[in-house]
């Protein structure tokens, strides 16, 4: 079969969500390829049969593929006979799936009247023909594609060798352990100059072991010649696919991780056991640790020219790891119990969490007295550095705070709904949203937060924490936390990044209205306009439909509010008709703060940005 093939500019570097939110189809799919053969398939034309069966096709592989994210069949009879095969990355959610899914009619427009035609998705592919291609579980076709962008300059032998290494792990794991026939690892410290490889590879589960196991094999077999001195790379074919790069592209957890400086010679570092208790899986420490002396090393002993802030549990340093990677490190108090469980709350949660809009832990040090926790280091530091700064705000156009307000959206439905587990962060913020060099957020900052079961919709607490302005009303008053109090503080955040203003700022008279109050007084009057940020070059309806968002999110009533998934539609589409938002929950305060009688009954303090506001009660 000759196929025309098209590769669109995307084509690498493949840094597209790695779910379809978002981004529209056509900037998410990378590949396409339309039978141009004549003589075997041909074409179709329009509103005849073989475009009718096409249809009940692709509505079948749609519904169909929700289970397990595949779903292959065939449609009609001979001549007009049409079979299809459809697949969702393995690491992808329902919710995802679908969505990705969805957009498969796009191959019509590519590729119309095409009886044969194949279009490829970073989370997600649909391939189709008149041929009935499903009972050989043939890998043909296939096709290899690279990342173009940068390409391997020390030792690219070395380099190839450790991704071989890696997918070799990742096939065994995949045939071995996953219902899916799909594996994501990592593996480190095998260059200095990319010492973190992530891959992925994936079968279609109509596949027996056997035959998994030989299709990726087959590929792996292939790949130095097609990928040396490359950084990125995969080979895809219909039925198998493997794809490695040194950039994170998957979500959730590494089911394969490989140090290549491990060796019998070479003793961990040693764990302070009085800082592990059995809230702290032993194992998960392990996998993460990093020597005291290779954090004093690259800090330099913590010197004060590194530090790149300090909050309530301690400061953090930028530091270069002896591999050359740039590293910001956590030193929490050695005198603050509390920073112990905020370090073995974040552990335990982002061990399992793997997504492009959250910061990675990359270790942890528990020697002596000392407790570290490791991040990557991102080079533009909080939002709020920007968005409330005089002259670092002019940075920031309307484009830019669109694909921050977007990316922050995503990753906290990611938290809520896609993820392995169901997470509340519970601190959601202007200074924990930390941006990469290309401007892309990162939710951080995990020790406040709380695991859900999947079931699981509220939880009371009588130790409320977190910070005042941010704080969804139940929360902050009756301890009672869902993740409707996320949407709050994301609504809030929203709103600050649009204005410009904070919160809770400082208050010239003696009793003051926060941000959301001024807004909803402009929003009932008519007059919102006059709160927007003037140096945001854009339609004056685009910039007050993302204020209703904010606004809908920020209701007092959280039945009112809408979930992550919904609101991130809102986001991304100008078709879904938006509700009429209630009032919203109003922070008021006195100069002071405190009320005439010292009770805090009808005035909610509120404190800076920076600081996180901790009440501790028995449990």
């Amino acid at each position: 079969m000759h196929f025309l093939a098209f590769l669109f500019l995307l084509i690498f570097y493949l840094h597209v969500p790695d779910n379809a939110i978002g981004v529209p189809h056509s900037t998410e799919y990378f590949y396409y390829a339309c039978d141009s053969d004549g003589t075997s398939t041909g074409n179709y034309t329009n509103n005849s049969t073989y475009q009718s069966n096409l249809d009940l096709l692709f509505s079948a592989l749609r519904s169909n593929s929700t289970g397990n994210g595949f779903a292959a069949g065939t449609v009609g009879a001979v001549p007009d006979k049409v079979t299809g095969i459809s697949l969702c990355r393995g690491d992808l959610s329902t919710f995802s799936c679908s969505t990705c899914l969805s957009g498969i009619l796009d191959i019509l427009d590519y590729c119309p009247c095409y009886k044969t035609a194949w279009m490829w998705y970073n989370s997600c592919y649909m391939y189709f023909s008149s041929q009935n291609f499903l009972s050989s579980l043939a890998n043909s076709p296939q096709q290899n594609l690279y990342n173009n962008i940068k390409n391997v300059t020390v030792n690219p032998a070395g380099f190839i060798r450790a991704v071989l290494q890696l997918m070799s792990e990742l096939k065994s794991w995949a045939v071995n352990n996953s219902t899916k026939l799909f594996a994501t690892g990592v593996a480190t410290n095998f260059s200095t100059e990319y010492p973190t490889i992530y891959g992925l590879v994936q079968c279609t589960p109509d596949m027996t072991k056997s035959q998994c196991q030989d299709c990726i094999q087959r590929l792996i077999d292939g790949f130095p010649k097609f990928f040396l001195g490359r950084i990125g790379g995969r080979t895809i074919g219909i039925h198998c696919y493997i794809w490695y790069e040194v950039d994170i592209f998957y979500q959730g957890p590494d089911m394969v991780r490989i140090d290549g400086t491990l060796s019998s010679q070479v003793s961990p570092p040693a764990i302070n056991k009085k800082l592990v208790n059995s809230e702290l899986n032993k194992e998960i420490i392990e996998s993460f640790l990093i020597g005291l002396s290779t954090l004093k090393a690259a800090t330099v002993n913590f010197n004060e020219s590194n530090k790149l802030g300090e909050g309530g549990f301690g400061a953090v340093y930028k530091g270069t790891l002896p591999n050359g990677q740039e590293v910001a490190v956590k030193r929490l108090s050695q005198s603050s119990a509390q920073g112990l469980e905020e370090l073995k709350n974040e552990l335990v949660i982002v061990a399992k969490l793997r997504h492009k809009n959250l910061v990675r832990v990359l270790g942890v040090c528990l020697e002596g007295e000392e407790k570290l926790l490791v991040y990557e280091f991102l080079p533009n530091r909080s939002l709020d550095t920007f968005i409330f700064d005089n002259e670092r705000r002019q940075e920031l156009d309307w484009i830019k705070r669109l694909a921050i307000i977007n990316g922050i959206a995503r990753g906290l439905l990611y938290l809520h709904e896609e993820s392995q587990l169901r997470i509340i962060h519970r601190d959601l913020k202007a200074s924990n949203i930390l941006l990469d060099s290309d401007m892309n957020p990162k939710i951080s900052d995990f020790g406040l937060a709380r695991l859900f079961q999947v079931d699981q919709t509220v939880h009371v607490t009588r130790r409320v924490v977190g910070t005042f302005g941010y704080m969804a009303p139940e929360y902050a008053l009756h301890g009672r936390y869902s993740i409707k109090s996320d949407v709050f503080s994301f609504g809030v955040l929203l709103l600050e990044i649009i204005t410009g203003k904070r919160c809770c700022c400082t208050f010239e008279t003696e009793l003051s209205e926060d941000l959301l109050s001024s807004i909803w007084e402009h929003w009932t009057a008519g007059t919102i306009t006059n709160i927007i940020n003037p140096i945001m070059d854009c339609p004056t309806n685009e910039i007050i439909r993302y204020i209703h968002i904010g606004l809908l999110c920020v209701q007092e009533d959280l039945k009112d509010r809408p979930r992550m998934s919904e609101v991130v539609i809102m986001l991304i589409t100008n078709t879904v008709s938006l509700q009429v938002p209630s009032k919203p929950a109003f922070y008021l305060r006195r100069r002071s703060g405190d009320s005439s009688d010292g009770s805090q009954k009808n005035l909610m303090p509120v404190s800076k940005n920076e600081l996180t506001v901790s009440e501790i009660e028995p449990r």
